[in-house]
């Protein structure tokens, strides 16, 4: 009856770490780098009416990163923009991103806009 219960909980877990592993390599790569980026660039970034420095930006988007991956949700660089680091899941507010004299942007559209140059510059 143990190994049952066992396998049974094993059975439940795997799913839980099979996900990273099933990235494509080049998806992988792209989100590194997005996750990169973030912590190495000099902006602030705002969540729920908050700035935060770059290299807490990217722990959190990391944090939620690692969550939804966990559920299946991403395929794509573009998922993991998407899920991660577009909007809070709690109140559903849209993250900003400021970088120096810049005006501000969504950080969708900031990720997005980098995402698209550094596919540019990989071929």
């Amino acid at each position: 009856m143990k190994h049952v219960k066992l396998l049974s909980v094993v059975t439940l877990l795997l799913p839980l770490y099979g996900y990273a592993s099933d990235l494509n390599p080049e998806t992988e790569k792209q989100i590194n780098h997005l996750l990169s980026f973030v912590s190495a660039s000099s902006c602030k970034f705002m969540r729920n009416s908050t700035w935060h420095e770059a290299t807490d930006a990217a722990d959190h988007i990391k944090k939620k990163y690692d969550y939804v991956l966990g559920k299946g949700l991403v395929d794509t660089p573009e998922d993991f923009i998407k899920y991660s680091a577009t909007k809070s899941s709690l109140s559903g507010r849209k993250y900003k991103v400021k970088c120096g004299a810049e005006p501000e942007i969504e950080s969708s559209e900031w990720l997005l806009t980098e995402l698209a140059l550094f596919r540019s510059t990989e071929k």
